[in-house]
């Protein structure tokens, strides 16, 4: 891009990163020992899957709400206030510019890591399908003691709605990786979030 130069900002620390990566473990291991509990995979079997699958949504529970807490005390949560500023930009660029090599509409930077797009779906996705499936979950896990707490519920629709979370984590994650290749190389955006540095276009002279 004329007048432009791919300069280095560092916008991930190192929790950060490692809760990225950590939760992208934990979620890919709770989808597979989930759909293993259902029989959609040979591997592991039942039980095996049962015990793994309680141990991983406890621990992916714990490091969410530590999560929660870095984000709340270190005012990342800003980064994910939605806003509609060139929404629709963002959404024709990935439609058509993005192959069209139109430059993206809007730059990261230290005090915007994501972009409207990216707030409005990370945002869906923590008040919408976290409560889904972390309710879900628990219901599941303390099915044995409903009697215990006066408590009713149809299992059929219980499973329904888990696993329909399930399916919905599962095209967030395959949209995610997809997504990770559209940098202006198809590794940069993952060799940021291993390193912290981010590559991103500005100009050679700062703006008079």
């Amino acid at each position: 891009m004329g007048g432009e130069k791919v300069k280095s900002i560092y916008l991930y620390t190192r929790f950060e990163r490692f809760w990225h990566w950590a939760q992208a473990l934990l979620i890919g291991g709770l989808l597979w020992t989930g759909f293993a509990v259902h029989g959609d995979l040979p591997w592991p079997d039942f039980h095996t899957a049962v015990i793994w699958h309680n141990r991983l949504g406890i621990t992916w529970l714990i490091l969410f709400a530590f999560i929660l807490f870095w984000e709340a005390t270190t005012g990342e949560w800003r980064h994910y206030v939605p806003t509609t500023r060139k929404l629709f930009a963002v959404g024709r660029y990935y439609l058509v510019g993005i192959f069209r090599g139109e430059p993206h509409p809007v730059a990261k930077t230290a005090e915007a890591k994501h972009n409207p797009l990216q707030r409005l779906t990370y945002l869906g996705v923590a008040v919408a399908i976290v409560p889904v499936q972390v309710v879900t979950g628990l219901l599941y896990w303390t099915y044995n003691d409903w009697h215990l707490l006066g408590f009713s519920m149809n299992l059929g629709v219980l499973a329904f709605l888990h696993v329909a979370g399930a399916f919905l984590f599962l095209m967030f994650l395959v949209i995610h990786v997809y997504m990770i290749t559209t940098g202006h190389t198809p590794f940069a955006h993952l060799k940021a979030m291993v390193t912290g540095w981010e590559e991103v276009h500005g100009p050679d002279k700062p703006p008079h």
